[in-house]
């Protein structure tokens, strides 16, 4: 599943197609992604100008001059390509791998009103969109839960240790809780662990309790806010079947730490070998030596 920092290129890539333009036209080619789309799903966009493309945690959101905004998940395996109308020929972006390019998964295709199309590929379709008003943001279902941005100025050291403050359980599990950071996934979260040396088993009460709890959530804060950034500056990461807009892949999985190396060595050449073990469903990895206590 595409992460933060991959939803944000993807807006990049789109808000340029997208920002100022008008739907022209709607395609759905089936009734439903992961759930069905509203009645007059398609009506409703018709003739909206996007004022402007936005991301909340890990959707992109797309708000039009009306006050109506288009919620856009992309689930697993969800990618948007744009078809650029140059010279009267249609150039789609390259695909890095060519699976899943299968344009028979071409769920949903915006027509813009400046001529470029933008195509919804999602072969397991786990993605999905929702329509609603600007003002029902804020009470939405989908939104009222999340909670604040990784990269805004609202995650301190002080808001982490005030939120981890008495729970018992993994570190781990603590930020990837989409209520209290939104938008943080598995890859990210166990590479900033690495990075500020904590073992992601660990009580995430500990975070905040003395002089060792601080210094820890201090270097948890600032590990979050930079492995996010330097995803954000090398294109983001191409696992499985995550896409730029254009197609292209990331890189930033050319400069993971721990993640899928397992049985590797340390890059911090500490003699220590990456290990990878099992939480909540999902593989962790992380270095026993660099990571063994707060």
């Amino acid at each position: 599943m595409p992460e933060l920092p991959e939803v944000e290129i993807i807006r990049r890539g789109l808000a340029p197609a997208m920002e100022g333009a008008a739907f022209s036209a709607v395609t759905l080619n089936r009734a439903d992604l992961r759930f069905p789309f509203e009645p007059r799903f398609v009506e409703r966009l018709r003739g909206q100008r996007i004022a402007r493309l936005t991301r909340r945690a890990k959707y992109i959101v797309a708000e039009a001059d009306s006050g109506l905004c288009l919620a856009m998940h992309l689930g697993m395996t969800g990618r948007f390509t744009i078809e650029h109308k140059a010279d009267g020929a249609v150039t789609p972006g390259s695909f890095y791998y060519e699976h899943a390019a299968n344009a028979l998964h071409d769920h949903v295709v915006f027509a813009m009103s400046n001529g470029e199309v933008i195509r919804y590929n999602d072969p397991r379709r786990f993605g999905y969109m929702t329509l609603f008003g600007a003002g029902e943001m804020a009470a939405h279902p989908l939104f009222r839960a999340l909670g604040i941005e990784p990269l805004s100025d609202a995650l301190t050291p002080d808001y982490l240790a005030a939120r981890a403050a008495g729970k018992a359980q993994a570190l781990k599990a603590f930020l990837l809780d989409q209520r209290i950071i939104a938008g943080l996934g598995n890859i990210y979260v166990c590479e900033a662990l690495f990075r500020a040396g904590l073992p992601p088993d660990a009580e995430a009460g500990a975070l905040g309790v003395g002089r060792r709890g601080k210094a820890a959530a201090a270097r948890l804060c600032a590990a979050i806010k930079a492995v996010l950034e330097d995803a954000l500056l090398a294109g983001g990461s191409s696992i499985r079947d995550y896409r730029h807009a254009n197609g292209d892949g990331g890189h930033f999985q050319e400069k993971f730490d721990v993640y899928g190396r397992g049985g590797e060595p340390c890059h911090n050449k500490c003699g220590s070998f990456i290990e990878r073990k099992a939480q909540q469903g999902r593989s962790t990895f992380f270095c026993p030596h660099c990571q063994a206590k707060i």
